[in-house]
């Protein structure tokens, strides 16, 4: 668990970002939360960001898998699609996150697909959709995040992060 797959990024992308000095691969990690409870973000564009994260591990009390890790697992999602939107030049910040439970989940991984509702010069919304491993969904999420120009201390966290 915490071991993170290699996301498959456009070489452009990946250049800007190199440029800047960051490591894409850690700075969408969904970093020490996300590395406890396992996510693992398996394709990422600003169109389409695909994880997973199994559900052992993050359950609550009566066995199921617990809201709040469905809330981390699509507002990790969600955060990564707006940081690809917005570029290097902007940071994704979450502002609001509302979360539909539809059905309990108890073994297995679950798999959250975000596509973009909204994307702006401002703000960008992603609809996220967790399903199980037969394709039933889970949890319906929507994420909007605020996207600001980045400042120069900003740096020096986003290298904490990795």
């Amino acid at each position: 668990m915490g071991e993170q797959q290699h996301v498959k990024f456009p070489q452009e992308v990946i250049d800007e970002y190199a440029a800047l000095g960051v490591d894409l691969q850690a700075l969408f990690s969904a970093g020490h939360l996300g590395t406890r409870m396992g996510v693992q973000i398996t394709q990422a564009s600003p169109e389409r960001v695909v994880g997973t994260m199994p559900v052992e591990g993050n359950t609550q009390p009566y066995g199921l898998l617990h809201g709040g890790a469905s809330a981390v697992l699509a507002e990790t999602l969600g955060s990564v699609g707006a940081m690809l939107h917005a570029g290097s030049s902007k940071l994704a910040v979450g502002v609001d996150l509302n979360c539909t439970h539809h059905r309990g989940a108890r073994s297995g991984l679950v798999t959250g697909v975000a596509t973009p509702v909204h994307r702006g010069r401002t703000t960008a919304t992603y609809e996220i959709v967790i399903s199980d491993e037969e394709s039933r969904r889970v949890c319906t999420a929507r994420l909007t995040c605020l996207l600001r120009d980045v400042n120069p201390g900003d740096g020096e966290h986003v290298r904490a992060a990795r």
